[in-house]
């Protein structure tokens, strides 16, 4: 008797062991996967300008990484919620101007500055330190949680915007009535999508052009997956079409476009080769994990226990038998470097360092690519055996 609906996830050609890169693009999602193969020490760049829900912002930010773009005066602006009076200083109360932080309406809030100065900075730093890693990223996985955009009324459109206004990646909990919000239609999706595959491959180009490269920068794949998190703010049926729009405009890029842009064209251009794929997250929750147990306490969000369940069938997708295998020796070793230490000045506590530094020295030389620098440096210190 069978009780339980498996997904079936076709074998792939990709493989991810721990000489890969690894960036992830996209919903809260994106943040809880990355999360998951960073806390088993692969090498990832999770979101770098914050989280980002829709594809239209998600092609917007890698438009900028891919044009080399570098952020000024007129990519920052501030909060004024809190501003009674423009006219001056103070306000109508004769308290300090309330104005907030600096944000940017192509970034999450975690890029904000005090300054526009300090924000500008912080934009500037996440674009080189994007561009350098997808120069030499094997798979970048784009994870999409809506279909829904706010447009910035009044800005001229832009290649992430349309004759409503500009895509913003963030609202920044700015008045409502600066935006038009809608759902985008499945070829507006699936252009943002084509163009995040354009982009990203001109990145790779530009890299591949360097003295530098190797021949296996020429490989990446791009993966695309949809967040199985409900938003559930426009309703169910809403989040149901919105999460439809966003399958039906993978399946035609898929279908339709990657003769121009993807594998087929790619793979007959010396400079680079890139396949596309899909992972069915979604899918995954929707039949296998369909029972509420594996939801977090806001019955929205996905619970620890089914996260670390999408890493395992990413894991059977795309990491050989052999690498699983490094995965569970890193795993074991982790929970031996997290344990908790009361008295680090104890003989015990730094006979135990020594211990986790001799397992962490064997783990990366049997291990290729694997990176312990931050475990072996925290229990050097703690051994006093730098």
């Amino acid at each position: 008797m069978e009780l339980f609906t498996k997904i079936d996830i076709p074998a792939s050609s990709i493989r991810i062991d721990y000489t890969s890169r690894i960036a992830f693009f996209g919903s809260c999602f994106a943040d809880n996967i990355s999360a998951q193969f960073a806390a088993r020490k692969f090498g990832v760049l999770a979101n770098p300008f914050g989280t980002v829900y829709n594809p239209v912002s998600i092609a917007g930010q890698i438009r900028a990484i891919a044009d080399g773009k570098v952020f000024g005066e007129k990519d920052a602006f501030q909060d004024a919620r809190g501003l009674q009076d423009d006219s001056g200083k103070q306000d109508a109360r004769g308290k300090q101007d309330a104005r907030g932080p600096w944000y940017s309406w192509d970034a999450h809030g975690s890029l904000s500055g005090a300054t526009r100065e300090e924000c500008i900075k912080k934009l500037n730093e996440a674009a080189k330190r994007t561009r350098e890693f997808l120069q030499q990223t094997d798979i970048v996985f784009i994870t999409l949680g809506t279909a829904f955009v706010y447009f910035l009324k009044g800005a001229s459109a832009t290649d992430n915007g349309d004759a409503h206004g500009r895509a913003v990646a963030n609202c920044h909990r700015q008045d409502p009535a600066l935006f038009d919000r809608r759902m985008i239609s499945v070829e507006e999706a699936a252009q943002a999508l084509k163009n995040i595959v354009q982009d990203l491959t001109r990145i790779k180009r530009d890299w591949i052009a360097t003295p530098t490269a190797r021949d296996d920068d020429r490989k990446f794949h791009i993966v695309f997956t949809v967040s199985p998190l409900r938003h559930m703010g426009d309703g169910a049926h809403n989040n149901t079409l919105s999460k439809a729009t966003l399958l039906l405009a993978i399946n035609s890029i898929k279908q339709k476009t990657m003769d121009s842009i993807g594998s087929a064209s790619l793979q007959n251009d010396k400079a680079s080769r890139a396949s596309t794929g899909y992972f069915p997250s979604y899918e995954i929750v929707m039949d296998e994990l369909r029972d509420y147990r594996f939801y977090a306490d806001d019955m929205i969000h996905l619970s620890k226990t089914a996260e670390e369940y999408i890493f395992e069938r990413m894991a059977e997708s795309y990491c050989s038998e052999k690498t699983r295998a490094d995965i569970a020796q890193v795993e074991k070793f982790m929970k031996g470097a997290n344990h908790r230490i009361t008295d680090p000045d104890s003989p015990a506590t730094r006979a135990f360092a020594e211990k986790i530094l001799a397992q962490a020295r064997t783990l990366e030389k049997s291990i290729p690519g694997l990176n312990l620098d931050e475990e072996i440096a925290k229990f050097s210190k703690i051994s006093g055996n730098p």
